[in-house]
């Protein structure tokens, strides 16, 4: 019998697609033919995945902050791409909050003929296995664990963590010489700092002999010039994600909120000194598969909130983050002495060791 051709589903965005990574990796393996289908904001990212032969996109509905208007010409346009691929199966993932039956509405409808997701929702006929994910589970777990119950397993040698395809060398851009990255920005302004404490933390961390590059999007270029300052190299809106993650893979340490380069590090394995905001919890979005330490009060009043601005004055949980709590941060994982790696291990169990120590 031959192998399917399957397709996994994950429409948000470039963080979610970097962390279906591993579960991509484990479909790819049992499959002929492996298409994903994802949102607008995560096809760079969709890109840069191994395993993947098709990226397909849809701006569905449902998804996003400024979600799409509904359009039956989309729609439209959407099964008729998924009825040309002829995919047997689908994998669809969607995270702790979200349900996964309105696309799985459309895969029925595309003639998919088996589905699979974790729904908290009485699926009807929409799902061929309704799964139930783990409490506390990791995003990139839950996919695997997905994966697993779907009969995908990832292949003898494939540790689990996050992975792109490899990353263009960057030292025309970076210089030579070791460095720090600092990603002020983020799509949440509740999961990054302010742009002064993100200017001291840049000066304070070049002082402590730090050769620093700030990173940035086309939209961030004014919040990287600030915090770049004159101690600092500016590289805001010089890269795209591809090349991004070529400036992540050399930084010996990235420093950085909640955010998809947080992610973008972990998969070209670098530490990341990671600034998170408990409006999320961490246990499930937190760095994976590298050597990280979470900065930020855990315990903090909007903890759970899922709020974009902080509803703190003052933003306490991440700018009140002391310059020396982060230097020893940055320190720590550079000298290999932090703790705190999230990881598939064998079996589908997971090894996470929280709140690391520096």
């Amino acid at each position: 019998m031959s192998a399917p051709r399957t397709l996994v589903v994950r429409l948000d965005s470039t963080g979610d697609v970097l962390l279906a990574g591993p579960a991509v990796r484990a479909v790819a393996a049992g499959s002929s033919y492996t298409g994903l289908l994802c949102g607008p904001s995560g096809v760079q990212a969709a890109r840069l995945l191994p395993g993947v032969d098709k990226v397909l996109m849809y701006d569905a509905p449902w998804v996003g902050l400024e979600p799409a208007p509904v359009s039956r010409g989309d729609t439209r346009d959407l099964l008729a791409t998924l009825s040309a691929d002829r995919f047997d199966r689908a994998l669809v993932l969607v995270s702790y909050h979200q349900s996964p039956l309105p696309v799985a509405l459309l895969l029925k409808l595309a003639g998919v003929g088996w589905t699979a997701a974790d729904s908290e929702d009485y699926p009807g006929t929409l799902l061929d296995l309704r799964h139930h994910r783990l409490p506390h589970r990791h995003e990139a777990q839950a996919a695997l664990d997905l994966a697993r119950a779907a009969g995908f397993a990832l292949p003898p040698g494939d540790d689990g963590a996050l992975r792109i395809c490899p990353p263009p060398d960057t030292a025309h851009l970076t210089g030579p010489g070791p460095y720090v990255v600092l990603h002020p920005g983020a799509a949440a302004p509740a999961r990054a700092w302010s742009v002064r404490r993100a200017a001291r933390a840049a000066a304070a961390l070049s002082a402590a002999g730090h050769r620093l590059v700030i990173t940035g999007s086309r939209t961030e270029k004014d919040l990287t010039a600030a915090v770049a300052g004159n101690h600092a190299l500016d590289l805001g809106g010089a890269t795209d994600l591809h090349q991004l993650a070529g400036v992540l893979a050399g930084a010996r340490v990235a420093v950085v909120g909640n955010t998809g380069p947080a992610h973008l590090a972990a998969a070209v394995g670098t530490p990341v000194a990671c600034l998170f905001a408990p409006v999320v919890p961490a246990e499930r979005w937190g760095p994976y598969g590298v050597p990280h330490v979470l900065l930020g009060d855990q315990d903090a009043p909007c903890a759970g909130s899922r709020a974009r601005r902080c509803p703190v004055p003052g933003h306490p949980c991440l700018d009140g983050v002391g310059n020396a709590d982060v230097i020893a941060a940055v320190a720590a994982l550079d000298r290999g002495t932090a703790r705190g790696v999230s990881r598939a291990a064998p079996g589908g169990a997971s090894e996470t060791e929280r709140g690391a120590t520096v």
